[in-house]
Order: structure tokens, then C-alpha cells, then sequence
């Protein structure tokens, strides 16, 4: 198994756009060749007291993060599947971001 998540910042007032957008990404991704699992997260809890529940975070100061979760079976069905990826969503996402997106990929465990 080949896992990738991604990290993008979003300004604040994408956030609605963005959240249009995932819901495309995340449809065309469930279709790649070889994906097992594609799953998006908003970072909208933080931690204060680890003996203490997760609570909202009231405002946003620079930006609002997202993380994406993809899982494939081969790093080849990966590797194709990123470049459609990046054909076909790149520059929507750019200008919604503060920073270009982190990916952090390698084998799952």
C-alpha cells in the first residue's frame, strides 16, 4: 500500500470555494485506478489540556488547514493518479492557498 496526505493552507475567504472544490477532488480521486480510500479533514478543534476534550477554534487568524488522506495499492497506480490530479485541479487550488500545499507520501504500516 502507497499513501499520500496533503497539507493546504486555505485563505480565509476561500474557504467556502474550497469546500466546493473537495467535494470534486474527492470524487475524482475515489475514481483513480488503484485508490483504496480518500478521506478530506478541516482542522477546526485544537487542544488546550490533553486531560480535556478537543474545543473549536473560535477564529481564524491566517488561514484555515486541511488535510487530504490517499491510500492506493501500488505506488505506480499512485504516481499516475497524481499526475490527473494535478492536470485537472492544480491551478484551482493554488489561488485559493496562502502557500503552495505540503505532500508528505511513503508505504503504509
Amino acid at each position: 500500500m502507497f499513501s499520500e496526505v496533503k497539507v493546504f493552507r486555505v485563505k480565509p475567504d476561500c474557504v467556502d470555494d474550497f469546500n466546493d472544490l473537495v467535494v470534486k477532488m474527492k470524487s475524482f480521486q475515489a475514481n483513480c485506478e488503484g485508490c483504496l480510500m480518500i478521506k478530506y479533514q478541516i482542522r477546526n478543534h485544537v487542544f488546550d489540556h490533553i486531560e480535556s476534550p478537543p474545543r473549536p477554534i473560535k477564529r481564524i487568524i491566517k488561514c484555515v488547514t486541511y488535510y487530504s488522506f490517499w491510500e492506493f495499492k501500488t505506488i505506480e497506480e499512485y504516481a499516475a493518479a497524481q499526475v490527473n490530479f494535478f492536470n485537472k485541479f492544480e491551478t484551482q487550488i493554488r489561488r485559493q492557498l496562502i502557500a503552495p500545499f505540503d505532500i508528505h507520501c511513503g508505504e503504509g504500516i
